[in-house]
């Protein structure tokens, strides 16, 4: 059964400006939907929710969010929100999906069984070799290859899988291309394959989106290769990640007198599979498990619209506290309906009493 759907032009501008309104993240933008069932109504009740709000919501200018299309329409990209056809099927498993993404290129490749490859910028020039040709290997298994595009293993990667499939992550903007030296490699797995990106049309990147980045490598990966990796590598966060959203993690071991092997090692100590060729790789991975889920229905989530949660608001904050408790079992304490408790949630994040936390936790805010 097809889940996908195509939306309107204005649902689809509603919710660029949505997510990229100040205070309102992947988490809260699903809030908002499941309470009220479109970005469209969602706008129109934010004055409500943030007026006596300590978390004032900023939209994104209309002509702003136009303006970005116009910028992705000049990259030759386009953006896929989450439900309509060709969005990334990996990254429908995780939790809060990015609503949106900006993809150029072949998005038919979201479609396939993806590997990840991350590991050292500074990477050695047997590490390098070693990512090119399981990319290779991997890609001739029928694998599309993802990584990050940055310097060493994941440019190698990239290269090793360009005739059968690869797509760079990237950090900033889908147009703006970091290490500048694979500008080259940038169009070439454009034509070739598909580069994507979570951020604006244009946006520079800055330390904190490759964290956000990392969880988009995991996130269209069924499982993730750590070639090298020093200790305070972001390969790591990668891997660390991709645990946290149940995808298999391969480690490459290496000389404990390399510190490139040091993170690389620390993952096998921890449970990670030893990974020597593209075998060790298919023979861990099993069938295909990923299914994507369909997008919220508006008449699923209706019940969630109250019209007065002030009981139940002080019985949240009387059950929470600073430490994250899952939205589940405060469902089960309070006992009431998911869709009461969503609601309640919602107006309590948006006073600033609430923050929320992945995994679908809770918990009070710092100076409550």
């Amino acid at each position: 059964m097809d889940d996908t759907t195509t939306l309107s032009e204005k649902e689809r501008l509603a919710r660029l400006r949505l997510i990229r309104a100040t205070n309102v993240g992947a988490v809260t933008f699903w809030a908002l939907l499941e309470r009220y069932g479109d970005a469209l109504t969602s706008i129109a009740a934010l004055p409500a929710l943030t007026r006596k709000s300590n978390r004032p919501v900023k939209l994104l200018p209309e002509q702003d969010a136009l303006r970005e299309l116009e910028l992705t329409e000049k990259a030759s990209a386009r953006l896929i929100a989450h439900g309509e056809p060709d969005y990334p099927r990996g990254l429908t498993e995780l939790d809060a999906p990015p609503p949106i993404v900006t993809v150029r290129g072949n998005a038919k490749l979201f479609a396939r069984d993806t590997i990840a490859i991350v590991g050292a910028r500074n990477a050695s020039a047997l590490g390098q070799r070693f990512a090119r040709d399981i990319a290779r290997d991997l890609g001739a298994a029928g694998m599309v290859i993802a990584s990050g595009l940055a310097r060493g293993i994941d440019t190698a990667a990239h290269k090793g899988s360009l005739p059968t499939g690869t797509v760079a992550v990237m950090a900033g903007g889908i147009d703006v291309v970091y290490p500048p030296e694979n500008r080259a490699l940038h169009e070439e797995i454009a034509a070739k394959g598909a580069v994507i990106s979570e951020m604006p049309t244009g946006l520079q990147p800055t330390a904190q989106h490759f964290p956000r980045r990392n969880r988009i490598i995991s996130g269209l990966a069924r499982g993730v290769v750590v070639v090298e990796a020093t200790l305070n590598s972001g390969s790591l966060i990668t891997a660390r990640l991709a645990g946290e959203q149940g995808r298999d993690v391969f480690a490459v071991p290496g000389s404990p007198l390399d510190p490139r092997a040091k993170g690389t090692n620390g993952l096998l100590r921890q449970g990670a599979i030893l990974t020597e060729s593209a075998e060790d790789v298919l023979n861990a991975l099993g069938p295909s498990q990923l299914v994507t889920k369909p997008p919220k229905k508006s008449s699923q989530i209706a019940a969630a619209i109250l019209q007065n949660t002030d009981e139940l608001q002080r019985e949240i904050l009387k059950k929470v506290g600073p430490a994250p408790v899952e939205i589940d079992e405060l469902v089960r304490l309070l006992g009431a309906s998911p869709a009461e408790v969503s609601a309640a949630l919602l107006d309590l994040e948006f006073a600033g009493q609430l923050t929320r936390h992945p995994g679908q936790r809770i918990s009070i805010s710092a100076g409550c």
